[in-house]
């Protein structure tokens, strides 16, 4: 069992979500999240006033996979989310030791369904 998460760019969430689910992959989470890198941001004047923009917005993705699913989530978020400029994202793949659904007590790849 493996827990990915990757930081993309807000407007390709749905590319991404229509690729995951080509590759039978529904089950994920997703939440706003502030970020800088190689993109170092941007200088933008507002009201008059120059304002360095350092945090750029990206969206967090959060998917537990079982084992034969961790390449097709991989390939399903970077067929979604690449354009090819910086910005793109990263993707993380951690080991997860265990998962338990709280409705049936279910433990293990299961859980995951």
């Amino acid at each position: 069992m493996k827990l990915i998460i990757a930081y993309i760019k807000p407007e390709k969430v749905n590319a991404v979500k229509r690729e995951l689910y080509n590759r039978d992959i529904f089950k994920i989470s997703i939440t706003n999240a502030l970020g800088c890198g190689r993109q170092k941001g941007y200088v933008e004047a507002y009201r008059g006033a120059m304002a360095e923009v350092n945090l750029l917005k990206k969206v967090r993705l959060a998917i537990a996979v079982n084992d034969e699913y961790v390449q097709p989530t991989i390939d399903g978020i970077i067929a979604g989310a690449r354009t090819g400029h910086i910005g793109d994202g990263k993707i993380f793949v951690l080991p997860m030791d265990d998962c338990i659904r709280i409705r049936t007590g279910e433990t293990g790849p299961e859980a995951i369904g």
